[in-house]
C-alpha cells in the first residue's frame, strides 16, 4: 500500500512539473517572476484606499459666509475640507490656527477638491462683514475657504456635539470664549477621518496649534484628495 502511495504522489509532482515548469520559465526570461496579480493591478492604477481611520458622518449644517452666500455640508460634497471653530476678536489661540490654516490653504487651495470651513462661535459679532475684514486681514485667499456665521445655539450644538469640539462661552477667560484648538479632517464623502497614533487609537482630530498637528493633517488631506 505504502508503494502506491509514494507512486501516486510521485506521478502528481510529474504532472504538476509539466505543467508549472515553463510558466515559471518564461517567467524568469520576462523577468517577470516576482510579479502577482495584485501587484499588477496595483501598477496598472487600481485605486489603493488610504488607512485612515473613519471616525462617524460628519454632522450637518446650514450657515452664511463672509460673502453673505448660505453654505451647506453640500456646498463641499465631493471635496476634502477641514473644519475649524473660532472667533475674529479671540486674543489667544485663534490667530495661531488662522495663520496655521493659511498654511493649509496655500498648499491645497489650488485644488477645487479641497475646502476650509472656519465657524465662528461669536456669531453676535462675527456677522458676514465682520468675518470678510477678517479674511482680508489675516490674508485667507481662495473660493473654498468660508467663515461661517448664523444662529448662535446652532453653533454650539454643532461644536459640541456634532464634532465634539468643545466650544463655550466664559466670562472669566479673555475674549470671553474658550473652544478648541483642533482641526477636524473631512473627506469627500462627508466622513471625518483621521490617522492612528502610535498605540493604533484613532487621533481623531489634529492639534491645530502645533506644527506636527499641521504637517500630519497635509499628510492626510493629500491621501484623501488621492482617493
Amino acid at each position: 500500500m505504502k508503494n502506491k502511495s509514494y507512486i501516486g504522489t510521485a506521478f502528481i509532482i510529474l504532472v504538476f512539473g509539466i505543467y508549472s515548469i515553463p510558466k515559471i520559465v518564461d517567467r524568469i526570461k520576462n523577468n517577470d517572476v516576482v510579479k502577482s496579480d495584485r501587484l499588477n493591478k496595483v501598477a496598472e492604477g487600481e485605486p489603493v484606499k488610504s488607512d485612515l481611520f473613519t471616525v462617524h458622518q460628519a454632522p450637518q449644517f446650514s450657515l452664511t459666509d463672509q460673502d453673505n452666500k448660505t453654505i451647506t455640508n453640500q456646498s463641499y460634497a465631493g471635496k476634502v475640507y477641514v473644519v475649524e471653530f473660532f472667533f475674529s476678536t479671540c486674543p489667544s489661540i485663534c490667530p495661531i490656527m488662522n495663520r496655521n490654516m493659511k498654511t493649509i490653504q496655500e498648499s491645497f487651495g489650488a485644488n477645487t477638491n479641497f475646502g476650509i470651513a472656519s465657524i465662528s462661535i461669536n456669531p453676535e459679532n462675527d456677522t458676514p462683514q465682520v468675518l470678510k475684514k477678517h479674511s482680508e486681514d489675516i490674508g485667507a485667499k481662495g473660493a473654498n475657504w468660508h467663515f461661517l456665521t448664523g444662529d448662535r445655539t446652532k453653533i454650539f450644538d454643532l461644536a459640541n456635539k456634532g464634532y465634539n469640539l468643545y466650544a463655550g462661552e466664559n466670562s472669566k477667560v479673555n475674549g470671553g470664549f474658550e473652544h478648541s484648538g483642533l482641526f477636524a479632517l473631512i473627506d469627500k464623502k462627508g466622513n471625518i477621518r483621521c490617522r492612528k497614533d502610535q498605540f493604533g487609537n484613532p487621533i481623531v482630530y489634529y492639534d491645530g496649534l502645533k506644527e506636527e498637528g499641521v504637517k500630519q493633517i497635509k499628510q492626510d488631506i493629500t491621501k484623501l484628495l488621492a482617493e
